[in-house]
């Protein structure tokens, strides 16, 4: 008997953990990281912008009779060289001008590289096999940061023959991975700091409560509070004076339940719709049902009997018109408050396809019983 008992109390003692780990789990997946919710200020992504030529190409580049641009970005470019070439008739199409863009990313050093993106200006068909020569990026306050060159490299071609052209992906754009060199750095220095924004990147009022909740109950003091539904201004404690970057390792770790407004986003386009989690419904009678007018033409063809002399052929329109409406479908009560998954059953249950969803949906929200806001997109 005591080994019986000892064994039934080692399974519940498994089960009860088993149980217990479930719960764990569940609970975590319904809670996010501060770091996948919020961006803190200062570190953030700056964007560069150049325009630069591309030369190299077999044929395939911008006319300079129809791009002017081009042309007298090409004669500047040979005069900077020592070329005189204002006074000759260019005729190339082996340059393409281009716009170059780039992301800084933050805390990048001197000397590093990033990615740049290569496109097309004018009316050059391809840029494949070209290079992209020196070309200064500037940002919006109208600085040099970086310095872009080197051979693009492009996922898509274009053929073209006598009677047909094939052309896949986009020829007039390509990429040059570490092809930009940063010159200049963006100054920013986290170590002196006194306080800290942290910026939602979906505003919610509860959101933004609940992350300063957790950061006043990490600290162990209120050094944290929401400023408005975007915004959370944290103080730096005093241990963590001239030590910014442990304190946002240690806070972006913590996690949150994130709130979401109600809401239902329908792209009438390709019949998507997404349906958030708290989306309510207040009792409700729905019917759908379908009319349908299908008309046939069967023109017939009349003409006189054989060896008569009389009549003549004409052609008799005939017509057919067919009315069908979904008698079958009946009317549905949705009580009040049920979720959304006894939603969607519910309208399934009526054999509603997306396209009648969007309307019935619309249709719930005008009579007041959708407790949600409805976004198109």
């Amino acid at each position: 008997m005591t080994a019986k008992r000892t064994m039934k109390r080692m399974i519940t003692g498994v089960l009860l953990a088993a149980l217990s780990l479930m719960f764990a789990a569940g609970s975590a997946q319904a809670q996010t990281r501060i770091k996948d919710i919020v961006e803190f200020e200062g570190i953030r992504d700056n964007m560069l912008v150049g325009y630069g030529l591309v030369v190299g190409l077999n044929g395939t580049g911008d006319d300079l009779d129809s791009a002017p641009f081009t042309r007298e970005s090409l004669i500047g470019m040979l005069q900077r060289l020592g070329i005189s070439a204002r006074d000759d008739d260019l005729d190339t199409n082996n340059v393409a001008a281009v716009m170059v863009t780039a992301n800084l990313p933050p805390f990048s050093r001197q000397g590093s590289r990033i990615d740049v993106t290569v496109s097309a200006f004018g009316d050059s068909e391809s840029l494949l096999g070209g290079t992209l020569l020196v070309t200064p990026l500037l940002a919006a306050d109208g600085e040099v940061y970086a310095v872009s060159q080197g051979p693009v490299a492009i996922g898509g071609f274009s053929a073209e023959g006598d009677s047909e052209s094939v052309t896949k992906g986009v020829p007039t754009t390509g990429r040059i991975p570490n092809g930009g060199i940063i010159e200049r750095e963006i100054e920013f220095d986290l170590r002196e700091l006194t306080s800290v924004k942290l910026s939602l990147r979906n505003p919610d009022l509860t959101t933004a409560r609940r992350v300063a909740q957790a950061i006043n109950k990490f600290t162990s003091e209120a050094s944290a509070r929401s400023l408005d539904p975007a915004t959370v201004q944290m103080m730096v404690p005093k241990r963590y004076q001239g030590d910014v970057v442990a304190l946002m390792t240690d806070v972006e770790q913590l996690q949150v339940k994130a709130d979401q407004k109600a809401r239902v986003v329908i792209d009438e386009r390709s019949g998507v719709i997404v349906i958030g989690e708290n989306v309510r419904i207040s009792t409700v009678a729905i019917a759908q049902g379908n009319l349908t007018i299908r008309i046939t033409e069967t023109p017939q063809v009349s003409q006189p009997a054989p060896f008569s002399d009389a009549g003549e052929t004409v052609t008799v329109p005939r017509t057919n018109i067919e009315v069908q409406e979904d008698g079958d479908r009946k009317l549905a009560v949705l009580p009040a408050g049920i979720t959304l998954e006894e939603l969607v059953n519910g309208l399934n249950s009526l054999g509603v396809g997306p396209r009648d969803l969007i309307t019935i949906l619309q249709t719930i929200k005008a009579s007041g019983a959708l407790q949600a806001d409805i976004e198109l997109l």
